[in-house]
């Protein structure tokens, strides 16, 4: 028989509900807050789920798009509230929600719906991709989500400033939720045709790193940014170059200039360290939930070792380790000797982008120009905040950075 999770807080309703499902031969799983609810759902991987509104911890709504962020929305969920509206009702089924009922829930209001919902066929596929919103635990994360989402709201290109360590896919796969289509525009060689944007009207382009697009694919990118209102898209693309190494390198200038109109610089994984169990977590989940590896999870041991690397590839790197953890521990849960084990010997050195191999001299200097990106980065290209940082006087810095061919940040110089 069906399997059927009730959250809610109030201990009367989690009763009286399970009382009468279980009278009708259903299997009860029972939640009385977001916490248990999350670990009900992905321990008893119920077949629906009864989910109350306000709940004191965390509620409904926001627990529902956590599940789809986090690709876990793959069964029935039916929504209940004392005192819901119309407005609440109607996002709940947006995100994904199948029914809603108000209480007191009618005997055969609840049976109906819950029939209905183990009747109903769940959408095949992989899950969305992940996106910033499945990272609530997160201040750095959370609030990247909110900037994002604000940029988008009112212009249709977002240029990521990057480096090392780059978050930028998972940025770009946030706009829009991650539900609409996705075209990446450094994965096309050959001319781009109307038909590709058509199919993918609403959607987000996207383009890794601008540097590495040859000159079709520039066109390519050019001819799209002219089409973005048309077929209401949105272009997100990264890059670690200034507008003036594009230029240098042959880039059209209106087209640079277009680029630059509105960017941001997002933490890279290096800069949130500290949530990177969180982020291998939820990279895990959804590969769990999208059937690409077998259950599995962290031990503590296994996140603080991870923890403790900079992955200079960033998001891509992160995810494939993560997989190949997955994939390659023996164990439900992986633990700190399968990272040494199943993960790149030198992972340590490679972790910060130098290799043991090279002369002292070139491996000196490889470490400088990490560092000094790292720091540029960190704050916003403020060379005053830089010089106190490094602990260089001003004329030795910008000596340092361009001998290492980074660009000084000029702008910004107040504090």
């Amino acid at each position: 028989m069906a399997k059927i999770l009730i959250v809610d807080d109030e201990i009367g309703i989690r009763e009286l509900l399970s009382e009468i499902l279980r009278d009708e031969g259903y299997d009860i799983l029972l939640a009385e807050n977001a916490t248990v609810a999350r670990a009900m759902r992905n321990a008893g991987r119920p077949d629906i789920v009864l989910l109350d509104i306000w709940m004191p911890d965390t509620d409904g709504i926001t627990l529902l798009k956590e599940w789809a962020a986090n690709g876990q929305l793959n069964m029935p969920v039916v929504m209940m509230s004392g005192h819901g509206t119309i407005d609440t009702a109607v996002e709940a089924t947006r995100i994904g929600a199948i029914d809603y009922l108000e209480k007191p829930i009618a005997l055969q209001k609840l049976l109906a719906a819950v029939k209905r919902g183990l009747q109903r066929p769940l959408a095949p596929g992989a899950p969305a991709p992940l996106t910033l919103a499945a990272f609530t635990r997160s201040v750095p994360l959370r609030e990247l989500r909110r900037r994002v989402e604000q940029i988008a709201s009112s212009s249709r290109l977002l240029l990521l400033r990057v480096g090392a360590g780059s978050l930028a896919e998972l940025v770009a796969r946030s706009v829009n939720d991650g539900r609409a289509a996705w075209l990446d525009l450094a994965a096309i060689s050959a001319p781009l045709d109307i038909s590709q944007l058509q199919a993918t009207q609403g959607g987000v382009l996207f383009v890794g790193e601008l540097a590495r697009l040859s000159r079709a694919q520039q066109k390519n990118l050019a001819f799209a940014v002219d089409r973005l209102d048309r077929y209401d898209l949105r272009l997100v693309a990264a890059t670690d170059r200034s507008a003036e190494a594009l230029l240098a390198e042959g880039w059209e200038e209106a087209l640079v200039s277009r680029l630059f109109e509105v960017s941001l610089a997002p933490p890279s994984i290096a800069d949130v360290r500290d949530d990177l169990p969180e982020l291998a977590s939820q990279i895990l989940l959804h590969l769990v939930e999208g059937g690409e590896v077998p259950l599995r999870s962290f031990s503590t041991a296994a996140l603080n070792q991870m923890r403790n690397l900079q992955w200079p590839g960033g998001y891509a790197e992160l995810r494939a380790a993560v997989k190949s953890l997955a994939l390659g521990t023996l164990e439900e849960e992986i633990g700190a000797g399968d990272v040494r084990r199943l993960l790149p010997p030198d992972a340590a050195a490679s972790s910060i982008g130098v290799s043991f191999d090279q002369p002292l001299r070139e491996a000196r200097e490889a470490f400088e120009r990490l560092y000094f990106e790292h720091h540029l980065r960190l704050e916003a290209g403020n060379m005053t905040r830089l010089a106190e940082k490094t602990g260089l006087e001003r004329t030795h810095l910008y000596r340092k950075l361009k001998q290492l061919g980074l660009q000084a940040g000029r702008r910004h110089e107040e504090n």
